[in-house]
């Protein structure tokens, strides 16, 4: 017997026009716009027409979404970096195992994505400008570095607590950590972007580098 459909059933949604779906996008796409001549020209020498031509829209549909050129760094700095941060303490809180495993699959994860995504040209870009913008470095220092810290700091703490690691200095071992992976995307927009030098083979330098700092702060077997 045919299947007669239900008298008061809704008529299924229609999809979006593609003039509402490119308006949802905008934002993005003026993002990516701001980060790409950001890290190539520096945020200083960048214009809002030029993001605004590179995103393929005028300069004043630029100021219906973002009020400046420093509202949009803050922006991208949330938006590639940030969230970023706050899905790794995510996943420090529910992980149960050890916190070596720990480190040596949620680290080396979060940096080898970041590194091959647009958020490396963000550290870049902060290390270069963030100087000249103080409220740019205030905004980084609460919305990066102090929970990213805490992050990494929490899972050494974590590895002393366990008798996995000895007792060491946990801001020092945050440092040790995170400089040069920093310094690493550094390298990526800048001597590595013109090809300068020996190529750098960079998952295998932070899987390495990870390595390294987990043998230093290993807890001896002898003194377990």
């Amino acid at each position: 017997m045919p299947h007669t459909p239900a008298l008061n059933a809704a008529p299924p949604s229609p999809a979006a026009p593609a003039h509402q779906r490119r308006k949802a996008e905008r934002p993005s796409e003026l993002l990516d716009a701001a980060l790409r001549l950001f890290v190539e020209k520096g945020f200083a020498a960048t214009r809002t027409e030029e993001i605004a031509q590179q995103a393929g829209v005028s300069k004043g549909t630029l100021y219906l979404y973002y009020t400046s050129k420093e509202d949009l760094l803050r922006e991208v700095i949330s938006q590639r970096v940030s969230t970023r941060v706050a899905e790794g303490m995510a996943r420090v809180a529910a992980h149960p195992g050890s916190a070596t495993e720990l480190m040596r699959t949620l680290l080396v994860d979060w940096w080898t994505q970041t590194l091959e995504s647009d958020a490396s040209g963000v550290f870049k870009l902060v290390v270069s400008e963030v100087r000249n913008f103080p409220e740019i470095a205030e905004l980084w220092a609460r919305e990066v570095t102090a929970p990213g810290a805490q992050l990494i700091g929490s899972i050494v703490q974590r590895g002393i607590d366990a008798g996995e690691f000895r007792a060491v200095e946990v801001g020092s071992v945050v440092h040790s950590i995170v400089l040069p992976l920093v310094m690493l995307c550094v390298h990526r927009h800048s001597l590595g972007a013109c090809e300068c030098g020996q190529p750098l083979d960079a998952q295998a330098f932070i899987r390495d580098h990870i390595d390294l700092v987990l043998r230093g702060i290993a807890r001896p077997v002898r003194d377990a």
